[in-house]
């Protein structure tokens, strides 16, 4: 198999993210983790998400991201604590209980990770724009700086968190979590040989999202204008969910088309990416492979989906 091309891709459907030492696969309801044990086994657990809104509103342009958004960051928490418990088992089995406690502790380092996030890049950068000002007096121009201040806290956020060694796995993990989905989406068998020669990058991942979030925040408040300070700083809180929605469309569009206009757009997420997933090993890959086929017939999707190609050897 040659390495893939996004261009080529066809709509799976399923999408999922890294985990520790691991990955999660979602498919509609569905979704699976599985984890490489310190055994060396693969360890897999199936279950079902819902979504903490009603069924409607998932099919409501703008407001379905804001969900979507939500069950990201619920779906991902719950997914990171099943992982762990996985990979924190002994070699006979044996790991500690949950109780109520821990999961109301979950939900609390949830939020202030949430809280330090939104004060982190979304709240500071307007701080810090504010130096400019003796220099800068046009208020749109102070946005855009206020915008590009954004951004590099971003992209050195990034780039500070890949050095630690704990994170260069996850985003090894992340690598075969593409490469697994871009395998089948470009009409290929899910094996070992053809992840590894897939891509890395895909249109549909959250650090597209996310430099999405920062470039239509940019847009968005260089043209909504107040002058007290203290609206400008709830603006860039109230805002969010409106930034979340725009920017969920924008991706679900990126993975869906083959227009070459939506391509060009994709392809500061596409860069970004090379930041956040890395080369997997062929372990790695495994356990992708693994938690694609707990929730997943990938086998009827190339069946339905690229007719023409010929059968590959397993």
């Amino acid at each position: 198999m040659s390495n893939t091309k996004q261009c080529s891709a066809k709509y799976s459907g399923i999408g999922g993210q890294a985990v520790m030492e691991g990955v999660m696969m979602r498919n509609m309801e569905k979704f699976a983790v599985a984890v490489r044990r310190p055994n060396g086994e693969i360890a897999v657990v199936k279950d079902e998400y819902k979504g903490v809104g009603p069924k409607a509103v998932y099919k409501m342009p703008f407001i379905r991201g804001v969900f979507s958004f939500v069950d990201s960051l619920v779906l991902g928490m719950k997914t990171l604590n099943l992982s762990s418990d996985f990979y924190m088992e002994d070699e006979n089995g044996a790991k500690e209980e949950k109780t109520a406690g821990d999961s109301v502790m979950s939900g609390v380092i949830m939020a202030v990770a949430m809280m330090l996030a939104i004060g982190l890049f979304m709240v500071l950068p307007y701080f810090a724009s504010l130096l400019f000002k003796k220099w800068i007096t046009e208020p749109h121009l102070l946005a855009l700086v206020e915008g590009v201040i954004r951004m590099a806290l971003f992209v050195c956020y990034i780039l500070a968190i890949s050095k630690m060694e704990d994170i260069k796995r996850v985003f090894m993990y992340h690598g075969a979590e593409h490469k697994c989905i871009n395998c089948i989406e470009t009409g290929h068998d899910l094996t070992v040989e053809n992840v590894r020669a897939a891509s890395r990058e895909h249109r549909r991942c959250g650090t597209s999202f996310l430099l999405y979030v920062m470039v239509i925040s940019i847009l968005l408040f260089a043209v909504i204008q107040v002058s007290n300070p203290l609206m400008k700083v709830v603006l860039r809180i109230v805002l969010i969910p409106v930034i979340a929605g725009i920017s969920f469309e924008f991706i679900r569009l990126a993975g869906t088309s083959n227009n070459r206009f939506v391509r060009m757009l994709s392809v500061p997420g596409l860069m970004m990416q090379k930041l956040t997933t890395a080369e997997p090993d062929d372990k790695m890959i495994e356990v992708g492979i693994a938690s694609v086929e707990a929730i997943y017939d990938w086998r009827k999707y190339l069946e339905e989906n690229f007719p023409d190609r010929q059968a590959e050897a397993i």
